[in-house]
């Protein structure tokens, strides 16, 4: 009976934790924090919960020290929660420059006084350099400062916090005229010391369970048999048709010249990279692929730039298939100009058609185009900062008349040669453009490493490559596995290894280049997380096909639905700089961590919905499942506590309730279960078919936790 009551509280505290979710996204943060999270029945559901847990717990005498620590650091935790929600004090402090404040402002509009002065000696907005992409906000205050301008002078920046008297202060936001900024202010002094206890008996209990000789994970290692099965494929590559131009081609430049003018720099996406990048982006923007037809996407751009008129008759543009498309009756690609007429802009009345804003989206940017504006080309030193101008921009009454000259001028000489078909003259012209920028540049530039490591970047197109591949290597694999091929049997494992570990080299390589052109681990962001997964789970497949050759196919499969799904979803593969909250050494261990559970759990998904149709190998897969269902708990406790203790270290608070957290928390509520007793390897056989069942099912918290929150719920975390 007791063990019912906690199996049914459980579902009931993983249900609450859902629901809310989805209730905050109809009602707002506001009202689920004051009528869930804050409410008073809601704590009692966790602290009961807790009592019957316990309970449970010593009546059945549990005395495995690790598996005593795990649970008692679940407690601690949740008293440490307790703590800082009846003795925190939270709050803000706006500070203007030269102005002494003593007091801060909570939720409620209400002033509390601080137990010192405070002053702000200045607030700066840091940019990255040439760009106007911020890389830190920072505030240069005064700690107990008085009338007299006396005090301590202290630093509070993005990811550097300032503790002083029991209160810590974070960069939280700033006035619009610069002259202000917004402190958060947090004083926990009994609720962090109990709730970082228990992430560390939380730490060491994971590890434990593991490596506990009379562990469970420990127990199961030594009862795994090797499977007989091996995996077998062969590949074969998928291509699409060019879309072919029609009617009378449009003039372009040479593919040396576009390539040349390509080889300039641009400020593009608030960072200083190579005209090529751009040209791709607008190219895949326009066209939904890296060229058109015949040209290359260098030649695309530039045939915007300097024969206009010519490819604004050019079927370019993408439209995708809605009922606004055939209401209207437009093309499957059509031409700028086919967009206008005697009416004036033909889509501007069904702007609020979703479909029709993307079109709407591509015209805008060759208008942008046509009028220069995306083309920061000439980089001018001005009081040390470094800003890049384009041919129509505005220039500042304190440049020289030698640069403005220079500025206005070269791109209609350019522009003169490439008319008259001069096109060595036009290339002089380009080396010279670019000679100005390594000149004037200085270090707005990026160095030669990383411009090389993303022109070998932008000419692969990696995810698109990749995810073709393993999933046709997946899906060959799989149907060779289910129909027992000879040949399968005999030289599958080693033909699949070898390929995924081509597909792992090939995957790892790009990531490089994208942690070199960005200077930091690529996982800032959706799609590199997709990568990072993808990545995870090829070598996770690797290291574990010697006793289990059946994930060389669920490597190839699962790394195959990743990567695809970073190529057509709405993901955006664009490279840009870190925001400045993200700019943490944890981000790098709270992601990877997190993706490796991921992974991990992917896998125990693909081995369960194997089992579903391969009885014979039902009780094989659930051994694998089990195999990977321990580590990923461990990965995915840390992952989250990581991201507690940096989001505590960040803005004050290790614990929001956002919908990601809480799906996060959701999930590793859902995967502890199958850890426990009732659901062993040991288990009667009709016990092995709901473990399946269920692990198949429990993979909706994964696909909830990444897709769901990013598209649907949103909050602080749908960047990733």
């Amino acid at each position: 009976m007791m063990k019912k009551t906690v199996i049914a509280l459980y579902i009931v505290v993983v249900a609450v934790l859902a629901a809310a979710t989805i209730v905050e996204k109809y009602q707002g943060t506001t009202f689920v924090s004051e009528h869930i999270y804050g409410a008073w029945w809601f704590s009692a559901l966790w602290a009961l919960l807790t009592a019957v847990a316990v309970f449970y717990f010593v009546r059945r005498r549990v005395r495995r020290p690790s598996v005593v620590v795990l649970h008692l650091s679940f407690v601690v935790i949740l008293a440490g929660a307790l703590l800082t929600h009846l003795t925190s004090r939270q709050g803000i402090v706006h500070l203007r420059k030269g102005q002494l404040t003593n007091v801060y402002l909570t939720s409620d509009l209400q002033e509390h006084a601080l137990p010192f002065g405070i002053s702000l000696l200045r607030f700066e907005v840091r940019y990255h350099e040439g760009t106007q992409a911020p890389s830190d906000y920072v505030s240069d205050i005064l700690l107990d400062a008085d009338a007299h301008g006396g005090g301590t002078k202290a630093t509070v920046s993005m990811n550097s916090i300032v503790s002083h008297r029991g209160v810590r202060l974070y960069q939280s936001s700033f006035d619009e005229d610069l002259q202000g900024s917004i402190l958060a202010m947090n004083s926990d002094p009994w609720g962090i010391p109990v709730t970082y206890l228990g992430y560390a008996l939380l730490f060491v209990a994971l590890v434990w369970m593991l490596v506990d000789p009379r562990g469970a994970y420990r127990q199961l290692l030594r009862r795994t048999a090797t499977c007989a099965l091996l995996c077998a494929v062969y590949g074969h590559t998928m291509a699409t048709d060019a879309m072919k131009p029609e009617g009378t081609s449009p003039r372009v430049l040479p593919q040396e010249t576009a390539e040349r003018f390509c080889r300039l720099f641009v400020v593009y996406n608030d960072r200083v990279c190579p005209m090529q990048t751009y040209a791709l982006d607008f190219t895949k923007k326009l066209c939904g692929k890296r060229s058109y037809g015949e040209y290359s996407a260098s030649q695309v751009l530039t045939g915007f730039i300097f024969f206009y008129e010519d490819w604004t008759r050019e079927p370019v543009i993408k439209i995708k298939g809605s009922e606004m498309k055939v209401r209207l009756q437009l093309p499957d690609h059509a031409a700028f100009n086919s967009f206008f007429g005697p009416q004036g802009y033909q889509l501007g009345p069904y702007l609020a058609d979703k479909d029709m804003a993307k079109i709407d989206e591509r015209v805008s940017i060759i208008m942008e185009l046509h009028q220069g504006t995306p083309l920061k080309l000439f980089p001018y030193s001005d009081k040390g900062r470094i800003t890049w101008y384009a041919p129509t921009s505005t220039l500042p009454e304190t440049m020289d008349s030698e640069h403005q000259r220079y500025m206005r001028e070269v791109f209609s000489r350019l522009n003169g040669e490439i008319q008259a078909g001069h096109y060595q003259r036009a290339n002089e012209y380009l080396d010279k453009m670019l000679e100005y920028q390594q000149t004037f540049g200085g270090s707005s530039l990026p160095s030669t490493t990383r411009v090389q490591a993303e022109r070998i970047y932008n000419k692969i197109p990696f995810a698109t490559i990749l995810f073709m591949v393993c999933l046709t290597l997946g899906i060959l694999s799989f149907l060779l596995l289910i129909f027992r091929s000879s040949w399968y049997e005999r030289h599958g494992k080693l033909v699949a290894l070898v390929l995924l570990m081509l597909c792992f080299l090939a995957l790892t390589f790009c990531l490089s280049l994208r942690w070199t052109i960005t200077g930091h681990i690529p996982m800032a962001n959706g799609y590199e997380t997709m990568l990072f997964l993808a990545w995870g789970i090829m070598l996770l497949a690797m290291l574990g096909s010697r006793r289990f050759p059946i994930l060389l196919t669920f490597g190839l499969l699962l790394a195959g639905f990743f990567l695809l799904v970073s190529h057509i979803s709405q993901m955006d593969p664009q490279i840009t700089h870190l925001m400045p909250v993200l700019n943490s050494p944890l981000l790098t261990l709270h992601v990877s961590i997190i993706m490796t559970a991921f992974a991990l759990l992917a896998l125990t998904f693909i081995a369960s919905l194997t089992a579903l149709f391969l009885r014979q190998q039902r009780q094989q897969l659930h051994l694998l499942g089990q195999l990977m269902l321990f580590p990923a708990l461990t990965c995915l406790g840390f992952g989250i506590f990581i991201g507690a203790i940096w989001a505590n270290i960040s803005w004050g608070t290790y614990w929001s309730w956002d919908p990601k957290e809480t799906w996060a928390l959701i999930t590793f509520m859902v995967y502890a279960a199958p850890a426990h007793r009732s659901f062993s390897p040991l288990a009667p056989r009709p016990a092995t078919m709901r473990y399946h069942v269920y692990m198949t099912l429990a993979f909706l918290t994964i696909l909830m936790t990444y897709f769901g929150v990013n598209y649907f719920l949103g909050g602080m975390h749908s960047y990733a």
